[in-house]
């Protein structure tokens, strides 16, 4: 398959994995307006909408990075189909155990069925971010002919890794998991998205980020599209060198990005640590806030710099 604008050729089994993502899709938003049912106070088909959504994106971004390996093409394809593989079967358990049974995917262990549900699926993503990870690597070894793609490339893909490991963090007994392990009782659900306040409590509304306490499914989410957004400012930029001679230098472009880079580095951080603290979302305490405005005022100091350091002389001649 071929993209028709770059000439680039895109990965199979990653764009089949998008396609049947979509048509995925489709059937849950069907779902979500004809059926009622719910699971954990959030309607039954709204987990398997956002995954679809998210994983679609996904395969589509890691197809087109693949295509712009110019070294270890080959086992780039093959990092792509194992990711490919990993997640399409995640989806097919996901929508088995969700709609099929009728019942919760992650960190179920009330039967062996969920058991094994549970285990093929935490597998699947972890090969899936192991698959990434490698990719991340081998971006490290290519040299793109615009210094700024380049640097977004690599900082995406680093950064996504970074976003798909935070979901390690929820995999471990929490506690009042752990109480019941130290009375000798054997929890049926292990590990949680929620941080101080048991899933399924109150939301924002279609995300379902907890509003009463910590999540860290946040952090993990803005984590792993780090590979959509840096590359989508790196381009932003060469769009606006149009217009801003400013930004024509490729590397005041790239410092920009380095700098955007390092910005999402300290949100998603930031992110992680306020929900590891059990903190909502939507009510930041006094450290969280100056944090946050530290990350703003070094990201609006290095943008600054970055626009004023000068070209190299080669690029003044």
């Amino acid at each position: 398959m071929v993209d028709k604008g770059s000439g680039t050729v895109l990965h199979r089994p990653l764009m089949i994995l998008a396609a049947a993502m979509a048509v995925l899709g489709a059937i849950a938003l069907g779902g979500l307006l004809f059926d009622d049912r719910s699971l954990v106070n959030a309607p039954i088909w709204l987990k398997p909408l956002k995954f679809t959504i998210s994983v679609g994106l996904y395969a589509v971004t890691l197809a087109w990075l693949i295509g712009q390996l110019t070294r270890g093409r080959r086992l780039g394809w093959w990092l792509g189909t194992v990711f490919a593989v990993g997640l399409g079967l995640d989806m097919a358990l996901l929508f088995w155990q969700l709609i099929g049974r009728g019942r919760t995917l992650h960190f179920n262990r009330e039967t062996p069925a969920d058991q094994w549900i549970n285990n093929m699926v935490a597998n699947g993503a972890f090969t899936g971010w192991g698959a990434t990870a490698a990719i991340a690597i081998l971006l490290l070894f290519q040299r793109l002919p615009d210094r700024a793609m380049n640097s977004a490339l690599r900082a995406g893909a680093a950064l996504s890794v970074v976003g798909i490991g935070v979901a390690m963090l929820m995999f471990g007994p929490n506690e009042q998991q752990m109480a019941q392990y130290q009375s000798g009782v054997k929890p049926s659900i292990v590990g949680a998205h929620a941080v101080g306040v048991p899933d399924g409590g109150p939301g924002l509304p279609v995300l379902g980020w907890s509003t009463v306490g910590g999540d860290l499914r946040i952090p993990h989410f803005v984590g792993i599209h780090a590979i959509q957004v840096l590359p989508l400012v790196a381009f932003g930029l060469l769009m606006l060198a149009r217009r801003h001679s400013v930004l024509e230098s490729e590397f005041v472009r790239r410092n920009l990005v380095r700098t955007v880079s390092v910005g999402f580095a300290g949100l998603l951080a930031l992110l992680t640590w306020q929900a590891q603290r059990g903190q909502s979302i939507v009510h930041p305490d006094f450290w969280t806030l100056l944090t946050g405005a530290g990350i703003i005022a070094v990201v609006a100091a290095g943008s600054v710099l970055s626009l004023r350091v000068p070209r190299p002389m080669h690029q003044l001649t």
